[in-house]
């Protein structure tokens, strides 16, 4: 299988559902929220960074529910904070303010129930793509014969089975962040937190990948916050679109997306949300 194969196929196509339905690992913390049912709530967060000279308040009171199985996008002005919510939800960033809480359990530092996927890969160069994809479940303890079993079952499913004991070097950026979106899904996690995935990609690969989470979701009731530039994006992917003002951020709008997935990116519907988000986003703008 050549990469360019391997670049155009769908998560869908290699058999995402297996993994949902046969993984024994996947965590039952949350078992008894439906999907539908709130499952992240976020509480008056706000974020201030200081230094001796200055005080920058970032987000400020920052409200927020996530329902199970939903994916949720965060779009706002070019430096409003939305990377800074989603490291806070990770526990990457302590709150100045307010909290986080995953089901009943206020999240207070990283832990097995949320994973991240970063837009510039964040992927180890001096390992392989299997050992880029056991990573975590190397530091949870799990052993060695069945990391690499499980790693190499999300590997078939993004694909890349072929790969798996290639540097990352040898990849393209549509390959790197499969390996990216394998690694946060070896976890089962119940929350992806995804900053800007497919930003660094060119337009045809950015919507192949589009495409292929679209045929995850449809898959599981992993819940999805997905920060992103782009409104054509957020509009294609999402079941609610948070529209966040200019620093010191807060909730602008909430447009829900009502139509099923898949979705034709160029119907009117569509396009008028577009033209209806840009709008505001617009009022935002920085240099106004």
């Amino acid at each position: 299988m050549t990469a360019e194969e391997t670049e155009n196929k769908s998560l869908d196509e290699l058999q995402i559902e297996q993994l949902e339905h046969s993984d024994p690992h996947r965590t039952e913390q949350y078992k008894s929220i439906s999907k539908g049912e709130k499952l992240v709530s976020i509480q008056n967060l706000s974020m201030v960074y200081k230094t001796d000279e200055s005080e920058t308040v970032a987000i400020q009171d920052f409200n927020l529910d996530v329902m199970k199985g939903e994916l949720v996008s965060i779009i706002g002005p070019s430096g409003c904070g939305k990377t800074t919510i989603l490291r806070a939800i990770a526990g990457l960033l302590k709150p100045t303010g307010g909290r986080i809480m995953i089901g009943n359990k206020e999240c207070i530092g990283s832990g097995p129930d949320r994973s991240m996927v970063f837009q510039d890969f964040a992927l180890f160069p001096w390992r392989s793509v299997r050992k880029n994809v056991e990573f975590g479940l190397e530091i949870a303890g799990v052993p060695k014969e069945e990391r690499k079993e499980r790693a190499m079952r999300y590997l078939k499913a993004v694909g890349l089975e072929n790969f798996a004991n290639s540097r990352v070097h040898e990849l393209s950026g549509g390959m790197k962040q499969r390996v990216g979106i394998a690694r946060a899904m070896i976890t089962k996690p119940d929350v992806i937190l995804m900053d800007e995935p497919f930003g660094s990609l060119d337009a045809q690969t950015r919507n192949i990948m589009q495409a292929s989470l679209v045929n995850m979701l449809a898959k599981t009731d992993t819940t999805v916050i997905f920060v992103t530039h782009s409104v054509d994006e957020a509009v294609y992917l999402s079941d609610r679109i948070v529209v966040l003002t200019k620093r010191p951020a807060h909730i602008k709008e909430i447009v829900k997306v009502p139509w099923l997935r898949p979705r034709d990116r160029s119907s009117p519907e569509c396009t008028a949300m577009r033209k209806e988000i840009l709008g505001e986003l617009e009022k935002e703008n920085v240099m106004n």
